[in-house]
C-alpha cells in the first residue's frame, strides 16, 4: 500500500512522462507535492522503487520509468504545481528506507569517462555526464567520477565496468590508490609506492607488472575514495 505522498509522486511522474517523454526534475517534484526540501523527494522516490513501481534507467545518471501503477489508480490530474516546465530527467540517490530518519543527500559530481586499471590510456578529457553520489562517500574537497576499463585491480575489488569516487589532489601516501598521470600524457589507477626517488605504481593482478619511474614522470591527479557498481 502506498501512503498518499507516494501515490501523489507517483502519478506526478507518470503524467509528465506521458506529457513529455522525460521525468520531471526534483524542484518540479517538490513544488508539485509542496514539500520543504528535496530529501523529501528522495525518500518518497526510493520508497517507490523497492516497492516496484518505477525504476532508475541504467547507464543515465538521472532518470526514472515508471513500471506499474497502483490498482486504484487512475488518470487523475497530479498534485498542484507549476503549471509550465522545462522537461528533464530526475536525479538519482541512493538507496533508503522511505520512514529511516536520516541525511540522504547526495552530490552531483562529473563522470570524466574512462581510465584503465590495465594499460595506461589518454588523461581524462571533457566532462561526459554527471552522477548523484550520496554524501556519505564524499567529504570535503572537490571530487569527481571515472569509469573502470580493464582488470589489473580486481584483487583490490575494482572490476571492469565499476565506478571509481576520486578526491582530487595531488599528494597521496605510499600504498594508496591513485589517479597517476604519467608522462603528461596518460592516466592509469594503479596502488602507489614511494621507493627513494622512484615512484611504482602497483597493480593488483599478478598478471600485470609493476612499473617503475623517476618521481619527475608521474604526477597524482586524485584519490580513491569510494566505488560504486551496477548490477544488471
Amino acid at each position: 500500500m502506498l501512503t498518499t505522498k507516494q501515490r501523489e509522486l507517483l502519478m506526478f511522474i507518470h503524467e509528465r512522462i506521458k506529457e513529455s517523454g522525460v521525468s520531471p526534475s526534483f524542484d518540479e517534484m517538490k513544488e508539485a507535492l509542496d514539500l520543504a526540501s528535496k530529501s523529501g523527494i528522495h525518500r518518497l522516490i526510493t520508497a517507490l522503487e523497492e516497492r516496484g513501481f518505477i525504476r532508475r534507467l541504467a547507464h543515465r545518471a538521472r532518470a526514472l520509468e515508471v513500471i506499474k501503477m497502483p490498482d486504484q489508480a487512475t488518470a487523475s490530474a497530479p498534485p498542484r504545481g507549476r503549471q509550465a516546465f522545462v522537461p528533464q530527467v530526475v536525479e538519482g540517490s541512493r538507496p533508503l528506507e522511505s520512514s529511516a530518519p536520516v541525511n540522504d543527500d547526495t552530490r552531483e559530481l562529473p563522470l570524466l569517462g574512462k581510465i584503465a586499471a590495465g594499460v595506461p590510456i589518454e588523461a581524462m578529457g571533457q566532462e561526459r555526464d554527471r552522477i548523484h553520489v550520496p554524501e556519505a562517500l564524499l567529504g570535503a574537497g572537490e571530487h569527481y567520477i571515472l569509469e573502470i576499463e580493464g582488470d589489473s585491480m580486481i584483487n583490490a575489488g575494482i572490476l571492469n565496468g565499476d565506478f571509481v569516487v576520486i578526491k582530487k589532489t595531488d599528494t597521496a601516501q605510499s600504498g594508496e590508490i591513485v589517479v597517476a598521470l604519467v608522462d603528461e600524457d596518460t592516466a592509469t589507477l594503479k596502488r602507489l609506492r614511494k621507493k627513494g626517488g622512484s615512484i611504482a605504481l602497483e597493480a593488483a593482478n599478478p598478471d600485470y607488472k609493476t612499473k617503475i619511474y623517476n618521481d619527475g614522470q608521474v604526477k597524482v591527479q586524485g584519490r580513491l575514495v569510494g566505488l560504486m557498481r551496477r548490477y544488471h
